[in-house]
């Protein structure tokens, strides 16, 4: 059993009183999932680092669950100098530059390689340097996630097979407009009533990460899981610019080594928990199918196409690698 994070900071000594040493630096780490998943693995491993490579230097402090506000607060506390770090999902792309957020498009990158070579591009960097002149924001990098995926009260191999099938998303509209393209009847449900929603057939289905059917119990609702993986969906460290600027070049490094220690632990930590909800959700009498996701992301180009229409010059030649017809 992994202890809790808040016990290892304490035996860190890294939640002492904020009036320790003058020279601690207190660094706030913020994070809108609970305990016990691959965010916390990542800021428990980025204390440790630091601790291990700076005793007593750095005083870390985890904010999870949303305790310290949600993902667009927390944005708003960064630009503000009034947090120092988030871990932090997609909100940040669609409030500052939607026009280059080619990541939240469905079907349009297969692999986390593709998303991270998005990412250095140059749509990716001109993404970040928006981010930080409207936002104050200093970008790490991205920490992977389960990719998203389907579940279903039947097998769903191709685009036909959705024909009226009533698919649950939350209220994004690029989603929207790509599933209503590829042949569902999309339907808005709230997060908690998604159990309630399939058990009473209001809906056939849902996409998410595995998270979702494992935590949620949604084997008892639904009898697959379908493998879309049409959406690679990272978390991103970010820090506030305006703290940061104030900091030394060499706690400057040290801090950025260890998030990029975090981030890779925090990966590995999601694929195997990923690989963890699978087996399980399998074992809990779901089938598993791996459906013809090239026939789906055929059925989501035109959608796909009239989505990027709208980006930026260059978006969709950086996010299909300058392939904008494949």
């Amino acid at each position: 059993m992994r202890k809790s994070l808040l016990a290892t900071l304490a035996t860190l000594g890294m939640l002492s009183a904020p009036l320790a040493l003058a020279s601690t630096i207190e660094i706030q780490v913020n994070n809108t999932m609970s305990e016990g998943g691959s965010e916390s693995a990542a800021v428990e491993r980025f204390a440790e680092y630091l601790e291990e490579q700076a005793p007593g230097r750095f005083n870390v402090r985890p904010f999870l669950a949303g305790s310290l506000g949600s993902e667009d607060g927390i944005l708003e506390l960064l630009n503000l100098g009034q947090t120092q770090i988030s871990i932090t999902g997609g909100n940040w792309r669609q409030q500052y530059a939607p026009e280059y957020d080619a990541i939240t498009v469905p079907f349009l990158f297969s692999t986390w390689e593709e998303v991270d070579a998005y990412m250095e591009s140059p749509s990716g960097q001109r993404l970040v340097e928006i981010a930080e002149e409207k936002g104050g924001l200093k970008y790490f990098g991205t920490q992977h996630r389960g990719p998203r995926h389907m579940t279903a009260n039947k097998a769903i191999h191709t685009p036909e097979d959705l024909q009226g099938f009533r698919l649950r998303l939350p209220s994004l509209p690029v989603w929207l407009q790509v599933w209503e393209g590829i042949g569902a009847q999309v339907v808005n449900v709230p997060a908690p009533e998604i159990y309630l929603a399939m058990q009473t057939r209001q809906v056939d289905g849902h996409e998410n990460s595995l998270s979702s059917p494992y935590t949620r119990r949604l084997w008892e609702v639904q009898d697959h899981i379908i493998l879309t993986s049409h959406v690679q969906f990272p978390w991103n460290w970010v820090a506030s610019s305006r703290w940061w600027s104030g900091l030394d070049e060499e706690d400057q490094a040290l801090i950025t080594e260890a998030i990029h220690v975090a981030r890779q632990h925090g990966t590995e930590v999601e694929r195997e928990l990923d690989e963890y909800y699978l087996e399980e959700l399998e074992k809990a009498g779901m089938t598993i199918v791996e459906p013809d996701i090239e026939a789906f992301r055929e059925a989501a180009m035109p959608s796909i196409e009239r989505v990027m229409a709208d980006m930026a010059d260059g978006v969709l030649e950086d996010a299909t690698g300058g392939n904008g017809n494949d």
